[in-house]
This record gives structure tokens, C-alpha cells and sequence, in this order.
């Protein structure tokens, strides 16, 4: 699943929550209090950081823990300086009565005064939840609600908004001939081809041992005939079928696909298989080692749904408020009959690689049925269906900036550079483990269970597939550290307004968007969200002619 970074401060400040100002004071622990992005808290002698809004009552830092990956958590471990309450940041406008730090959840009325990266703004007129002080662009000031305050300011009364900007024409040809040229590199091409798609009616169509049956599924049935699937997962949900494997399959063509630069197909796909099979018994495993039937490394895939969580629960699960970019992105259904109607549905763990969060389901919904929106409104697909694997599959393939996918991993186009080299981060088993769970399983001085248990499964997994684990590739992640914007994984691969002044343009404006590495509403992995990009940001562009 992809794992969520912070989108930087924009021109949409409307919708997107800044954290370029952190505060380093730390608090004690409150359930319920919503804290802000970089908020730092004390919670059992141990200090945790908020990597994205907390609202009340929800998860605590005690799910750092807890979880299975580290994206499936607010929190993580704070290790930075801090501060204790002192004097504040010096001369400046003393706060009034009502002022205080500025909520990104919060409305605000004109004329409300917040503290914020210690100094004090005045609202200038009605403020939206997820408009921040920090989105105030020095060139255009207006545009912002937000203006530092000085003290001298008299009755504040909203401004007319500026005037509209006259309509810019962008045709589509020359909005796709832009996107097509920024994605040209070898790099991005590489990335793009390993996570193309085949079409459901011909993924629908593939049945074990059917001739017309894809290369790459042929491939995994040589390897893997439905027995040796029974075998290896006994102890498997009855949702897990052997054909949904085999369409999960179909449905990624790099996945156990073909090279043709002399790369052995044959011993990637075993390698692929041995790394995710491993991986399915820690995420969705039986744990049981006083089982004197079946080993753990076969105890695989018997929870489709997250323990304990059934279809029709509500709370957890999402960031829905479309405040956040991610509610924005990927907007969370809600439940239509019950006592609960009207709650949003929880997107918890489901599938063999337990896809959580709405930011997930969203963009493999995209990846599957071109749209974000239908296993947002349907989540129990991704149990009940071969998406049940297809979800796996799906993470497989791809990467999640500035990490690499694992089969880039396995498959040798993810090369380490000297940054990568530097922080123990080289081809391996462990470093799958690394894109999984780093930020809980890896790092320290010696290996953590959960990643031991990761590696005995793949020991075993790999000598039944006859899948060759090269002397010197590191099993384990201790030591190994996360990775970095300095690494050779680190693509750019979301869209973001070019802020580029261009003299002669109506209002100065670029009227085009750039890659960045930060995770925004727009996927360059996405057809056509170029141009959804350019139109977001300047919502004066029209594609029809004027």
C-alpha cells in the first residue's frame, strides 16, 4: 500500500494542510485533543510526533506499536530536541482573549487572531478548515485570508475578493504533449511500464490452465500449479482461491513477466513469489508454532479481513475531511442504511497484503478500474474478490517515492547508489522488508521479531520454490535505515502547480504543472491527471476553444 507523505503548501491553501512550521514543544498525551501535523507529545516516557491531523478519540502514539505497517498510524517516535512551556518568541503583538494557536480544522471568523511558527495573523475575512498562514504566497498576498499582525490594524472587513482572471485556452494535445515530454525519462518509463494493466474482461477470462492465459500467469502455474498452492496455504480463507491468484496475476504483466535485456524471467518470478508469500505470513499468518500439522511459514493468508473487523464498522480508518488532501483525493463513502448511516465507511485491512486507509483504496481502485471511486464506495471487494490478491500485486509493483517497488528490488533495476550504500540499503529480502514496515521493524541494532519471523518464512518459502537467495544479500534490516531523498529510488511522481512567472501570461501564471516528490491529488502514474493538475491550479484555463 502506498505510504502517505505530506503534500507541500500550494496555491489550493484552501485544501491542503502546510507543515512547514513545526512546533518543538512537547505536550503530555490527551485522547481528547486533535493535534495538528508536527505537533510532539509525551506518551509513556517516550516521545511521538504527529506525521499527519490526530483527531480526538482516535488512534493513540501506543499504536506505533500496534500496527502492521507504519503508515497505518498517525504517530511514529520522536527522537528530535524539545522544549519545554517558556516565555514566548520574543516582542511582537500580545495575544487577545480567543487567540491561540492556529487549528487547520478549525473555521474562523474575520478579525480572529492565531499564533502561528511564533508569530500572530489576523484573519482578514472567513477562514476555511486547512487554510493555513503558512500558504501566504509574498507575490500574490491577496489571495490569502491569512496577514501577519501588527497591532495597528483597524476594524477588519472582508475585501472584495481580487477580480477573476481572464480565461486562458489550454488544448488538450498540447497539455498531453507537455505531460508525455516530462515523462519521458528512462527512469519514469521503467516505472511506468512495470505497473501497466491489463484490462478486467481478459483478466476475468483467466482460468488455471487455460492456453490463452497470459505469459506471465503461464509462468507463475509453471511454478506454481494450483496443488503446490494448496499445500503452501492450508490454513488459507476460503476467499483466497487459486484462480483469483492467477487473475491478481494477470492483471500486473510485470509481475513474473518477461525481459528482454537477459534477465532470467524464470528465477525473478520465483524470487517474486518466495519475497510475497513470506510477506503474507507475517501480514495475515496463523502464528501458531506449537502446531505440530503445519509450519508458520505455511500459515499464511488466513485473516482477509483485519482481526477482529467486519464489514459495517465505522471509525478509524480514513482521513475523510476534505480539508486534508487525502479527503480531497480520495473522498470516503459513507454508509447508506443501519444505525450508522451516514458515517463514513472504514477502509481497515483487507486482502493478502490488508490494504488500509482511504489513500490506499483510492489509487488501486484507479489502478483497477480507472476510477478512485469504486472501492471507496465498495471496499469489500478487495476481500470477496481476486482483488483480495490483486491488492498485493499491486504493492508489489509499486514503488512509493523515495522508496523503490519491490520488484525493483528483486529484479535489479533499482541499482543502490552511495547514499543508499551509506545507510545499509542494498538488494535484498530485507530491504522488501524496509518498504513494508520500516519504520517499525528495521533500524536497530539487532533484527526485531517481526522481521525475523519475515525472514525464516522467505528462508523456507525460497528452498520449496527453488528460488536462490545470493550469499551477501542482507535477510534482515537491522542497521538499516529508511529511506531518504537522497536515494537512488527517489522519483518524482505527483503532480504540482509550476510556479513559474511568465512575463505576458495572463496574471504572470505559468498555467502548467512540474513533478514533485511530495504525494498530491495527481499521479503522473495516472492518464490525464496532468491535465486535471493544470486545471485544479488555475481554475481559469479552459480546454475548448475561446
Amino acid at each position: 500500500m502506498f505510504r502517505k507523505t505530506l503534500l507541500a503548501a500550494t496555491m489550493a491553501a484552501a485544501i491542503f494542510v502546510s507543515t512547514s512550521a513545526m512546533s518543538a514543544t512537547v505536550v503530555d498525551f490527551q485522547p481528547t485533543v486533535d493535534y495538528v501535523t508536527g505537533s510532539i507529545v509525551r506518551f509513556n516516557d517516550e516521545l511521538f510526533i504527529a506525521k499527519w491531523w490526530v483527531g480526538a478519540n482516535t488512534l493513540t502514539p501506543a499504536s506505533v506499536d500496534e500496527v502492521a505497517n507504519e503508515w497505518d498510524t498517525p504517530w511514529k517516535r520522536y527522537d528530535g530536541e524539545v522544549e519545554g512551556p517558556g516565555p514566548g518568541p520574543g516582542p511582537g503583538p500580545e495575544p487577545g482573549p480567543g487567540d491561540g494557536p492556529y487549528d487547520a480544522t478549525r473555521f474562523y471568523e474575520a478579525g480572529t487572531k492565531v499564533i502561528f511558527a511564533d508569530q500572530l495573523y489576523i484573519a482578514k475575512w472567513y477562514v476555511n478548515p486547512g487554510q493555513s498562514p503558512a500558504d501566504i504566497d509574498p507575490a500574490l498576498p491577496w489571495n490569502s485570508p491569512w496577514k501577519l499582525y501588527t497591532g495597528d490594524e483597524g476594524p477588519v472587513e472582508p475585501p472584495l475578493p481580487p477580480p477573476p482572471l481572464d480565461a486562458v485556452f489550454r488544448g488538450l494535445p498540447d497539455l498531453r504533449a507537455e505531460e508525455a515530454h516530462m515523462l519521458s525519462t528512462a527512469s519514469m518509463q521503467q516505472i511506468i511500464h512495470s505497473v501497466r494493466t491489463l484490462d478486467n474482461a481478459t483478466v476475468e477470462k483467466v482460468v488455471p490452465g487455460a492456453a490463452g492465459n497470459p505469459s506471465n500467469v503461464r509462468r507463475v502455474e509453471g511454478i506454481l500449479p494450483e496443488s503446490e498452492f494448496e499445500f503452501l496455504f492450508p490454513y488459507r480463507d476460503p476467499a483466497y482461491r487459486y484462480t483469483g491468484f492467477l487473475q491478481a496475476v494477470a492483471k500486473y504483466p510485470a509481475f513474473c513477466g518477461d525481459y528482454d535485456d537477459g534477465r532470467d524471467a524464470d528465477a525473478i518470478c520465483r524470487t517474486s513469489l518466495a519475497t510475497m508469500f513470506a510477506h503474507f505470513g507475517q501480514e495475515t499468518g496463523g502464528h501458531d508454532a506449537n502446531d505440530t500439522k503445519v509450519p508458520e511459514w505455511r500459515q499464511a493468508l488466513v485473516w482477509v479481513r483485519e482481526m477482529n473487523l467486519s464489514e459495517g464498522f465505522t471509525g478509524g480508518y480514513g482521513l475523510c475531511d476534505p480539508a486534508l488532501w487525502q479527503g480531497f483525493a480520495f473522498p470516503c463513502a459513507k454508509l447508506t442504511e443501519g444505525p450508522d448511516a451516514g458515517k463514513f465507511k472504514n477502509y481497515f485491512g483487507r486482502g493478502a497484503k490488508q490494504l488500509s486507509y482511504n489513500y490506499n483504496y483510492g489509487p488501486f481502485s484507479q489502478s483497477v478500474y480507472g476510477n478512485k471511486h469504486t472501492l471507496l464506495q465498495s471496499p469489500e471487494l478487495v476481500a470477496d474478490t481476486w482483488l483480495n490478491f490483486a491488492s498485493a500485486v499491486f504493492f508489489f509493483v509499486y514503488p512509493q517515492p523515495p522508496k523503490p517497488s519491490m520488484l525493483h528490488v528483486i529484479d535489479g533495476t533499482w541499482v543502490p547508489n552511495e547514499a543508499d550504500k551509506a545507510d545499509n540499503r542494498l538488494k535484498g529480502f530485507g530491504t522488501t522488508t524496509l518498504i513494508i514496515n520500516g519504520g517499525v521493524e528495521c533500524g536497530g541494532s539487532k533484527e526485531n521479531a517481526q522481521s525475523l519471523n519475515r525472514m525464516r518464512y522467505h528462508g523456507d518459502m525460497a528452498n520449496h520454490l527453488k528460488a536462490t537467495i545470493p550469499a551477501g544479500e542482507p535477510q534482515g534490516c537491522a542497521g538499516m535505515k529508511e529511506f531518504t531523498e537522497a536515494s537512488s529510488a527517489a522519483t518524482k511522481l505527483y503532480w504540482v502547480t509550476d510556479y513559474s512567472w511568465v512575463e505576458g501570461a495572463v496574471g504572470g501564471l505559468s498555467y502548467k504543472c512540474q513533478l514533485t516528490a511530495e504525494q498530491t491529488p495527481f499521479s503522473a502514474l495516472v492518464e490525464h491527471d496532468y491535465e486535471k493538475c493544470v486545471q485544479h491550479y488555475f481554475p481559469n484555463v479552459t480546454t475548448s476553444p475561446l
